[in-house]
């Protein structure tokens, strides 16, 4: 009995970690479309960011390194790409053409489908069984989004959705050179942040000026709490939390939320409400992700898991 308390325990914390980290990634997109919706560019929402972001972990760059040993110069930049300025950059420009739900679906949640295919050439990783449910249901539900929105290439919400998909595909390569390197969630950010801040703000002070400091200061303040604390920092220490208490497969079913969360945050903070088949799309990406995860299924259909 015990033993069955803390086993309960130990998931409902878990649960708890995992929850607060899809909530700070759901609002990471809708805060970012509120951004460009009221005063501000995406170009300033990437400045903001890696300027709290790349600030606050610097020292940690500094005790752990760049770790070029283990990832060479081109992870170093699939690094900075994929969790760094030109992710952030992809989104917060898609959001000016597209609801914050689609880029729920098409961002995190077919990111999984683009691992798994980035996973396979360069890490020769294999899938069976549910894997490949999964990813179909992910696939379906890209499309169905696509479709909700007009399917006609060139317009606004498909522009949109192909910044989404790249976002997704820098975001995949960042996973799977982290993976390949065994480097630490928190230091991929730290080399992430502080290259972005680096390389960006140069740029940006130079092409854009400092045209963010008009914007209001709650504004401002809003987006460097969410972009460069809470998803920068907060959300990887909650879901490297969850994991350590449910485990890799288990903790990594939760970003199946995300693309649900994000259109359910995007009801009262943007007043934007998906169609009936936007939500079925949602659904079948939650679905596969929740499968290409490694989510765990109904005892009959699944098969026992081997021990630790």
């Amino acid at each position: 009995m015990t033993v069955d308390r803390r086993v309960t325990t130990s998931y409902r914390l878990g649960a708890i970690y995992g929850l607060a980290a899809v909530c700070i990634w759901a609002s990471f997109i809708v805060v970012s479309r509120l951004g460009v919706r009221t005063s501000l560019t995406p170009w300033d929402i990437a400045a903001i960011r890696f300027s709290v972001a790349g600030v606050l972990l610097f020292p940690l760059l500094l005790r752990e390194g760049l770790a070029l040993d283990r990832l060479g110069w081109t992870g170093v930049a699939a690094i900075i790409a994929g969790c760094g300025a030109p992710m952030v950059l992809l989104v917060s420009a898609g959001v000016t053409f597209a609801p914050a739900a689609h880029a729920g679906a098409l961002f995190p949640g077919v990111m999984p489908l683009m691992v798994a295919i980035l996973a396979a050439w360069f890490l020769r990783e294999s899938f069976a069984g549910a894997n490949w449910v999964g990813l179909a249901g992910i696939l379906a539900g890209a499309i169905g989004i696509v479709w909700a929105g007009g399917g006609t290439l060139g317009t606004g919400q498909t522009i949109g959705h192909a910044m989404f998909l790249l976002a997704g595909l820098a975001w995949a390569a960042y996973t799977v050179a982290m993976r390949r390197a065994r480097l630490g969630g928190l230091h991929a950010a730290a080399i992430a942040a502080v290259g972005s801040l680096v390389l960006y703000m140069p740029l940006y002070v130079a092409v854009v000026g400092a045209s963010v400091f008009r914007a209001p200061a709650f504004d401002i303040a809003l987006q460097a709490l969410v972009q460069g604390v809470l998803t920068a920092i907060v959300a990887l220490l909650l879901y490297g939390r969850m994991v350590s208490l449910l485990g890799a497969t288990s903790g990594a079913a939760f970003v199946a939320l995300t693309p649900v969360v994000t259109g359910l945050m995007g009801i009262p903070v943007l007043q934007e409400w998906p169609a009936a088949s936007e939500w079925v799309a949602i659904g079948l990406i939650s679905a596969g992700v929740y499968l290409v995860s490694g989510g765990p299924l109904p005892r009959r259909v699944c098969t026992p898991a081997s021990p630790p």
